[in-house]
């Protein structure tokens, strides 16, 4: 039977190799720094279109795995966009006099809240200091006290007239004390003295004074005490009116004072919103004057024995809570929220506990979020840190999805109830999120919000194509890196080496690596081995230095494993001809590290009908992936031998000395050589170790972690004794 021979791979071609000379510069001080992100046209496109498309939803997803720059990249963009625009409107909170529960959100030019703020204290401080002065004016006194003297002088005549009434008919007006209080009370006059009732009872006991006669004074009492309800009824009414009038002559006095200072915000703060607020502020200035024009020791508060005074601002109302002040900035804000909590993220309302233990909030207790200081600007979050915080993720959600920002405490037990209910304020924001591809994959399928709010996906990929371009956009970054840490140039040797280990972690010689941290790592571990040797460039021996230490450091598994095999507890076998066994390839993934090892694979058969037994998946041991490899074995097999006869077989397969489980379909063809070799009794070489997965036709497909998996099985045999046929 002809068999084809294939050509041995040469030496040459089984690395790649970057030639120093080809670089054309003797130190990265020969090129430019890099100011770009590198590799990324696809998701820098992507980002562009959702930084510039205005419309509501469309926030920026950036995916990719950790170290392809992500983070960094959208710093940059961010900088780097222009945010000489605009610069977003300042945010208050301020008191809502016809519903207090509900604080009202003003809008004003950057800078203006905290004017605003001060301006309102000033106003409360002059008024506080000036109405009293208007009422102590000789005008306000006389317009007063004629007003005072004319009412006093109805009363008095109301009651003097009540009076002779009552001397006609033998009784009088007496003051009686009942408790704190006093009330006027009629009492007869006899003997020319005014009597209680009482004496007069044990006068009538005594025969002094006739039934009859107290009879008739208490009818006259009765009449007269209706005139007497009558009368003080009216003195209320004139009372009343005396405190309206006042009301009303205070008013008119103190008007042009604070409407003259209101007239001044009010032309100062043209905003339509702020014009209503002042309106509002006036006239309940206006309608509580009396708080303005007290004496300040009747205002003071007592405390308790022991404690201080309690805290209080009976002027709270005039206040204004400036939540976002946008005074320094130049353009518009760009926030990375590094803990986005309920509280950092979207805003709180605080609360204070009085001496009496009881919690009480109010509108200067709103406090803003890094979402509210973002507003009309930019703002990056990390995608596990946001929904790993409780509450976060939905509100955020809702939030872009209306527009609108509700800052509310986060509460989920309803521990402490607020009464307040601020009012909402309106977002114009883009948030960029930074996270893995398979949290975008699992939130867009599952999440119904997610892609309203999500439009547009941004993906770093982990490799670029090798060309001359990459190359010296590897020197670049080398500078960049060399520069911003104070590090030493690299050489072009070392240059050359830092690239060739970005084609090896891209895994194709065609490809080179664009996780630029795990780069970066090797350029500062490089110039910390070229320093231990007092040299002022870094060389190609340094980075290769710095490579193998963190090789070595990592290592200590893939030793151990070696040590069992070198020592018969791994059953390795790397000579020979067996039947029904076979050297298949494995990699061992730590997370920081990965290496390959060879694993024994064997087969059994025998007569029956059971086909391909997988014992790994017997064993629970199986990934899903393996699994599918050995189904496919199976559809190969019938398509190949099963043609015109059944194909009655039972075949059992196993990895020997496997506990850990498999994973992986690359075993596929070396368990067809296991079970055909079985099959024909054609023994097996067991210096050729064999990966690849195979499809149904029997074609073997591209090969993954192919440097660890030589360089595993190489390493085996290089302990055991390199014997020239092994390969």
């Amino acid at each position: 039977m002809h068999q084809k021979k294939f050509k041995e791979v040469p030496v040459e071609k089984l690395r790649w190799q970057c030639d120093p000379k080809s670089l054309g510069i003797k130190t990265t001080d020969d090129v430019k720094c890099c100011e770009d992100t590198i590799g990324q046209e696809r998701a820098l496109r992507a980002i562009k279109l959702g930084l510039e498309i205005k419309s509501p939803g469309y926030n920026i997803f950036v995916a990719g795995l950790t170290g392809t720059g992500k983070s960094t990249t959208v710093k940059q963009i961010l900088e780097q966009i222009d945010t000489t625009g605009k610069v977003p409107d300042d945010t208050c909170y301020v008191y809502n006099f016809a519903r207090p529960d509900m604080p009202k959100a003003l809008r004003l030019p950057p800078g203006q809240g905290i004017d605003l703020a001060k301006d309102m204290d000033d106003l409360i401080s002059t008024l506080r200091q000036h109405l009293p002065l208007v009422l102590e004016t000789d005008k306000f006194k006389k317009q007063s006290k004629d007003t005072l003297q004319d009412l006093e002088d109805r009363s008095k005549a109301m009651f003097k007239e009540l009076e002779g009434k009552l001397k006609s008919k033998n009784f009088a007006i007496v003051q009686v004390q009942m408790g704190p209080f006093s009330r006027p009370e009629i009492f007869p006059i006899v003997k020319e003295k005014v009597v209680s009732w009482d004496q007069l009872e044990e006068s009538v006991g005594k025969d002094e004074f006739s039934r009859e006669e107290l009879d008739k004074l208490r009818k006259a009492h009765d009449a007269l005490s209706e005139e007497l309800e009558n009368t003080l009824r009216e003195n209320r009414k004139i009372e009343k009116s005396v405190q309206d009038v006042l009301k009303k002559l205070k008013y008119e006095f103190c008007h042009p004072s604070v409407g003259a200072l209101v007239d001044e915000l009010k032309e100062k703060y043209p905003t339509k919103s702020v014009q209503k607020y002042l309106d509002d502020v006036q006239e309940n200035i206006l309608n509580k004057l009396e708080r303005f024009t007290e004496k300040e020791e009747k205002k003071e508060k007592t405390a308790m024995p022991g404690l201080p005074p309690p805290p209080s601002d009976e002027f709270l109302e005039f206040k204004v809570n400036a939540l976002v002040d946008n005074s320094k900035l130049d353009g518009v804000p760009v926030i990375t929220e590094t803990v986005p909590n309920y509280k950092n993220l979207l805003g709180t309302i605080e609360r204070v506990m009085d001496r009496n233990g009881i919690w009480h909030t109010d509108f200067t207790k709103i406090k803003a979020g890094s979402m509210l200081r973002a507003n009309g600007g930019y703002l990056v979050l990390n995608l596990l840190d946001t929904i790993l915080e409780q509450g976060v993720w939905t509100a955020l959600k809702r939030t872009l999805k209306n527009r609108k920002l509700e800052i509310q405490i986060y509460d989920p037990f309803q521990m402490m109830n607020v009464a307040l209910k601020p009012e909402a304020i309106d977002i114009d924001i883009k948030v960029v999120i930074i996270g893995d591809p398979s949290h975008y994959q699992i939130l867009y399928s599952y999440d119904e919000d997610f892609k309203k709010v999500f439009k547009v996906k941004a993906e770093f990929d982990t490799v670029m194509d090798r060309e001359n371009a990459s190359v010296m956009n590897y020197a670049s970054f080398i500078r960049k890196i060399c520069d911003e840490e104070k590090l030493a140039p690299f050489t072009s040797t070392g240059v050359a080496r830092v690239v060739e280990h970005g084609v090896r972690l891209a895994g194709r010689q065609n490809k080179i690596s664009t996780r630029f941290s795990d780069i970066a790592d090797v350029v500062r571990e490089a110039h910390y081995w070229a320093k231990e040797e007092n040299g002022k460039a870094v060389k190609g021996e340094h980075v290769m230095k710095a490579i193998e230490e963190k090789i070595y450091r990592s290592r200590m598994i893939e030793d151990k494993i070696q040590e069992m095999i070198d020592e018969g507890v791994i059953m390795i076998e790397i000579e020979g001809k067996k039947m029904g066994q076979v050297n298949g390839l494995s990699v061992y993934n730590l997370g920081d590290y990965s290496f390959g090892r060879p694993a024994k694979i064997t087969a059994e058969v025998s007569m029956g009908r059971a086909g391909i037994i997988n014992i790994e998946r017997e064993a629970d041991l199986s990934g899903k992936t393996h699994n599918k490899g050995v189904l496919i074995i199976g559809g190969y097999l019938r398509g190949k031998y099963a043609q015109d006869k059944p194909l009655s077989m039972s075949a059992s397969l196993a990895f020997e000395q496997s506990y850990t489980g498999v994973d992986g379909d690359s075993a596929s063809s070396a368990e067809i050589y296991a079970i055909v070799s079985e099959l024909s009794a054609l023994p097996l070489r067991q210096d050729i170790a064999v990966t690849g997965s195979v499809n149904q036709k029997g074609e073997i497909q591209p090969i993954g972690g192919v440097n660890q998996k030589i360089e595993g099985f190489y390493a085996v045999c290089k302990s055991r004794g390199l014997s020239g046929s092994q390969g």
